[in-house]
């Protein structure tokens, strides 16, 4: 086969998309493997560590954002309440409680079905879904966890929004 065809063959991995668009926001990446990459981005309240991996018998892109909780044992009920509520709320992904390493991480995927290939816009909404939804909730969570109160109130207070101007 010449090398022209089989070059002109050659699929791009999806994850070059994901790599790229760090790059170009400036943020501090790693890519250690090819299925995975790790991008740190500051928020508001922490900083978040995402990784967009390829799963290619699900033919899925897998986004997770995790934050660190270190949730006391003592509160880890209440925080799973809290989950379930703010899962209620969350049109794209979920959230979960990864007790292993003991992080918040809010999960999500892109289907490519039939060798699709993620483009910069999906890659973007999904990096965009993941930190929006773990600024919104987390002062919930904290709330939760050294403040002492029950889910509802935790969520309540977090996304109390104000009227007017002073």
């Amino acid at each position: 086969m010449p090398l022209a065809r089989a070059e002109a063959r050659q699929i791009p991995h999806p994850l070059d998309v994901v790599e790229q668009l760090a790059a170009q926001a400036g943020w501090s990446f790693e890519r250690e493997q090819d299925d995975e990459i790790c991008i740190s981005v500051a928020g508001g309240w922490s900083d978040y560590h995402i990784s967009f991996s390829w799963l290619p018998e699900h033919e899925a892109l897998h986004i997770g954002c995790a934050f660190d909780v270190k949730a006391p044992e003592r509160r880890r009920g209440e925080l799973a309440k809290l989950i379930a509520l703010m899962n209620e709320q969350l049109w794209v992904g979920h959230f979960g409680h990864w007790e292993q390493e003991n992080v918040m991480l809010f999960r999500h995927a892109i289907l490519l079905p039939g060798g699709q290939q993620p483009d910069a816009a999906q890659c973007e909404a999904g990096l965009r879904a993941a930190i929006d939804a773990c600024e919104r909730y987390y002062q919930a969570v904290q709330f939760v966890l050294w403040s002492g109160r029950n889910a509802k109130e935790a969520l309540d207070a977090a996304l109390f929004e104000t009227a007017g101007e002073a």
